[in-house]
């Protein structure tokens, strides 16, 4: 469920901090009844960032994919990377 709180609450820094860190979820600000903010922690802010990365990543793949139909054996492609780059 999602943590809501009025714009007023901003007022206390260390209150608003604590839950962003203790939920480790964004924390939406309303001002006057709607939508104005997302607050989060450093933390949690990375762990979205790093999840998009991926997610990017994989739809990358998936569209490799599609435009060529090959796929590689991991075990196979990791060997002939760390000849590669490791000798």
């Amino acid at each position: 469920m999602p943590i809501i709180r009025p714009i007023t609450d901003l007022r206390n820094t260390n209150e608003i901090s604590d839950l962003c860190h203790s939920k480790k979820e964004p924390v939406f600000i309303t001002k006057n009844g709607y939508g104005d903010l997302v607050i989060m922690s450093i933390e949690a802010y990375e762990a979205m960032i790093d999840e998009q990365e991926i997610d990017k990543a994989i739809a990358e793949a998936e569209a490799e994919y599609k435009i060529d139909g090959k796929l590689y054996d991991a075990r196979e492609t990791l060997k002939t990377l760390r000849r590669k780059h490791f000798g």
